[in-house]
């Protein structure tokens, strides 16, 4: 009787104390109607007949049940309770006088309103409402004097009282029954679902829900009997039931476990709600051992897991925005910036050939080509920014040619030949003889070159030496720059290649710089589905490594994103931080 109510208690009573309230008090209201009508049927037909005794019965069932259908729809225990005790005096009332009066064995029956709620609520003010009802009965059975009398009594009437006797000490009984069994369960371990936060489901061989742990009342404010059979599948959102059938599915197959990830659907939290209360959980299952043993499911929330990757991507989404709006920006203007630049290059070189009359003053001149210096330097800036911004927002679109690479390497060579010359710099060039053509873009091959060996040369003291080399490799052309200059220490070979990054010591302070070059060249040769090695340490120089395509890159619906590439370094016990390497 008790496993039944509890079944029957409303989902939003999760306490279980309020629970077993409850349970006490449906039972009461379900059962209770049953001693009524005996009562009824004795008091009764003698003096009125089958008819109304009929629908004094019918009467008194369909009140109790009324409330008891009250409790169970609602959950207002309070309300259930306090309507029948208003209610029952009358009835009682009735039963007493038509019985015979205080003299009827019936009148015993009064002392059930005190009994009852002592037992329903097990409070004091539950007993004062008890005793408030039965001295109600009471005053009533003496207005309906007329009835006294109309019914003689009899010892049939001690068959409700001794039966109503008998039920008071079968529930007292089992009262300390529950108790001793309570303190001896006290030293067992604790149950799967009593240690978890989580709902526990045992499925059948063919995944209907055979049992659900208590927990699916306070997690899911549902009533365990509404996810058996099929209860559980029906409030899967849609698209994760094929999830959740393959994962069975692999269960039956043979797998030792499986994890899904799912929607289910719960009762709304407010009136207000509509279209479905989905929640995130987590469901784990696993076989029980035999092959047609069933399976046992955990199933967790996993509303704060979801949450965290909703956020995840939202701030993914955020960054990439802020960088295309950066990359956007700098490409604006470094194309409003070049064409001033132009004119500024253009005009102070008239001025230092003195095209338009000389100029008087020495130092004029030297102003002048400060002035033109300045100039193209900060246009050579700009272009670096443009062409980085290009490559970063995917719009640097490559021409892919075929061409000889010596003669990029040649041209490289003579543009830095005046900076070599210039600090007694040894430039040579070590091209293999199978190097042959290359197909790729050549405006952006010479960038590299040009790149890479500016900085050699930059970074190279008095009377080093730089080189270019080259050799091919299978169906790949690796190409090289090295130098004996200042080298580079571990720590700031990890930030080279990102942009407006520049190691920084006490030689490399010497030098202007935006840090771009490597950058621009390690999206050029991103582009190029290339890869770029650097091998450096402090005082023993520094190489750049190239390796390209030789028949050019395969073709692409997307561009790349350079700033994705893995960073991978190794290190040995050679000089003081050892070699590096650093592979893009």
């Amino acid at each position: 009787m008790s496993a039944g109510c509890d079944r029957l208690v409303h989902p939003s009573v999760t306490g279980s104390a309020e629970r077993a309230r409850h349970c006490r008090l449906l039972s009461i209201l379900l059962v209770a109607p049953f001693f009524a009508a005996s009562a009824i049927g004795q008091s009764f037909f003698g003096a009125f007949g089958s008819a109304t005794t009929l629908a004094a019965i019918f009467a008194v069932f369909g009140a109790f049940w009324f409330a008891a259908l009250i409790l169970v729809s609602t959950g207002k225990g309070l309300l259930a309770g306090r309507s029948v005790l208003l209610i029952s005096p009358l009835p009682a009332a009735a039963i007493v006088a038509a019985a015979g009066g205080l003299a009827s064995p019936l009148a015993m029956m009064l002392a059930a309103f005190v009994f009852e709620t002592a037992w329903a609520w097990r409070s004091r003010r539950a007993v004062a409402w008890g005793f408030a009802s039965a001295i109600a009965a009471l005053g009533l059975q003496l207005a309906f004097g007329p009835l006294a009398g109309t019914g003689a009594v009899s010892a049939w009437q001690w068959l409700v009282p001794l039966a109503y006797m008998g039920t008071m000490g079968l529930r007292t009984a089992g009262l300390f029954r529950k108790e001793a069994v309570e303190r001896t369960d006290d030293t067992h371990p604790m149950a799967l679902e009593d240690v978890m936060e989580a709902v526990v489901l045992h499925l059948g061989y063919n995944g209907e829900i055979l049992d659900v742990s208590d927990k699916a009342r306070r997690m899911l404010r549902l009533a365990p009997e509404l996810l058996l059979g099929t209860g559980l599948f029906e409030r899967i959102h849609v698209a994760d039931r094929i999830a959740y059938l393959s994962a069975l599915a692999d269960l039956r197959d043979g797998a030792a476990s499986r994890r899904v990830e799912l929607k289910l659907r719960l009762p709304n939290e407010t009136e207000e709600q509509r279209g479905g209360n989905y929640q995130a959980f987590a469901i784990e299952l696993a076989r029980l051992g035999e092959a047609d043993a069933g399976f046992i499911a955990v199933m967790r929330s996993n509303a704060e897991v979801v949450a965290l990757r909703e956020a995840a991507a939202a701030s993914a989404e955020a960054a990439s925005s802020s960088e295309i709006t950066k990359s956007r920006f700098l490409a604006a203007v470094s194309h409003e910036l070049r064409t001033p630049l132009n004119a500024i290059i253009g005009f102070s070189d008239m001025l230092g050939h003195e095209i338009c009359g000389s100029l008087s003053d020495p130092r004029q001149k030297e102003y002048v080509g400060l002035i033109k210096q300045s100039g193209e330097h900060l246009l050579a800036v700009v272009n670096a920014i443009l062409d980085v911004s290009k490559v970063e927002s995917g719009t640097y679109a490559i021409q892919v040619e075929p061409f000889r690479f010596r003669d990029a390497v040649e041209m490289c060579r003579s543009m830095m030949a005046f900076q070599a010359d210039a600090k007694a710099i040894a430039f040579t060039t070590d091209i293999s003889q199978n190097v042959g053509d290359i197909s790729a873009d050549r405006r952006a091959v010479q960038q590299m070159l040009i790149n890479l060996a500016a900085n050699a040369v930059k970074f190279t003291p008095q009377g080093g030496k730089v080189t270019i080399g080259a050799k091919r490799v299978g169906s790949r052309l690796h190409f090289w720059v090295s130098d004996n200059g200042i080298g580079i220490d571990g720590n700031d070979l990890m930030r080279l290649g990102e942009p407006f990054v520049q190691v920084r010591n006490d030689y490399t302070r010497q030098f202007e710089g935006t840090g771009l070059g490597l950058s621009l060249v390690k999206g050029l040769v991103t582009l190029h589905d290339g890869s770029m090695t650097i091998e450096s340490a402090p005082e023993e120089g520094t190489t750049v490594t190239i390796s390209l395509p030789v028949a050019g890159p395969a073709p692409k619906a997307d561009h790349h994103d350079f700033r994705d590439i893995a960073i991978k370094t190794t290190g040995s016990n050679e000089g003081t931080n050892g070699s590096l390497r650093k592979t893009a």
